[in-house]
């Protein structure tokens, strides 16, 4: 059977506004939006959950480094940090300055090595504090520093991996840091291959008006064998041990707590307050049955009755308020 063919031959400019049509209704550009790039020769990458459970872990590292080097130093450090992102090797060796101090890290039970790097620009203000110098002068040294200067730091280096050993531990059978050896030139680091991923976290030491940079290298590899651990237990456990419970209520038995009772009386306005003079009497107007208000740190906590207790006054602790009141 022969088909009539159609009369109407199409034009170029019909063809194109037919395909730019398609073009149009072709999800391939949304999709394209949508695609995450992957380097094939970094398999090693973690999750996103793993990262922020890192902040976490380092989050709680600055908080202890903070206390700990204002107690080591009598000054006082702000600690911050400033990212977590995981890079390769070679990305983090080239982010680091030289000449810098970097020491190498062991991790008990691992094969590999983290590394720490702490800026000149840190280390010698620390330097002079330790030695009982001031900061009113700083000046910006860069150069390496000595055996006998790597020695006097000792203690400063002892604290840094006292406290990530600390923070770490929320990880059960994690990480387990001793120092393995030091180094000045981030180019002669060969720890890791240089495609090999770290998860580099930088943290900001902040002394008086001088600040410097501390950067942790962890293996990626590292995380990723630790991560179902890290799920596990990076949660916030409302349900504390014994031990756990006995440590947070030693912790708080020494703390100062304000507390306040007073007899609410009536109001004044400020012309009857500027009016006073010497001799006038003020009715607070407040029976002795009322029961007063017991404020803790500013919240009230009791109601309380004045009694006696020898020559003196004092107050009966009677009702606790509920947490609205």
């Amino acid at each position: 059977m022969n088909l009539p063919m159609a009369d109407h031959v199409l034009s170029q400019q019909e063809i194109e506004n037919v395909f730019r049509s398609v073009q149009q209704k072709s999800p391939t550009e949304s999709m394209a939006s949508r695609a995450q790039p992957y380097d094939f020769r970094r398999p090693d990458r973690i999750a996103k959950d793993q990262l922020r459970a890192m902040h976490m872990i380092h989050e709680t590292f600055a908080r202890s480094i903070g206390s700990s080097l204002s107690a080591f130093l009598r000054a006082y450090v702000a600690v911050n940090i400033v990212s977590v992102e995981q890079l390769s090797f070679a990305e983090f060796s080239r982010s680091l300055p030289s000449p810098t101090c970097l020491i190498n890290l062991g991790m008990v039970g691992f094969d590999n090595s983290a590394l720490m790097e702490l800026n000149p620009a840190i280390l010698f203000p620390v330097l002079e504090l330790i030695l009982g110098g001031s900061l009113a002068k700083p000046a910006r040294i860069d150069r390496e520093i000595t055996e006998i200067e790597r020695a006097i730091l000792d203690g400063f280096f002892r604290i840094l991996i006292k406290d990530l050993k600390e923070a770490w531990r929320i990880v059960p059978a994690a990480l387990d840091f001793r120092i393995d050896g030091y180094e000045t030139d981030p180019q002669l680091l060969q720890i890791l291959s240089p495609n090999e991923a770290v998860v580099a976290i930088s943290i900001e030491l902040r002394v008086g008006d001088i600040a410097g940079m501390m950067n942790i290298g962890i293996p990626s590899i590292i995380i990723k064998m630790l991560g179902q651990r890290m799920d596990q237990h990076m949660v916030r456990r409302t349900d504390l041990t014994e031990a756990e419970q006995e440590r947070i209520m030693r912790l708080l038995r020494p703390a100062a707590v304000r507390m306040d009772i007073r007899l609410a009386g009536p109001t004044l306005t400020v012309r009857d307050l500027l009016a006073m003079q010497a001799g006038d009497v003020l009715s607070f107007d407040y029976p002795v049955q009322r029961p007063m208000n017991v404020t803790f740190n500013g919240r009230r906590k009791y109601q309380g009755q004045i009694v006696a207790t020898g020559r003196k006054r004092a107050v009966e602790l009677g009702e606790m308020m509920m947490p609205d009141d």
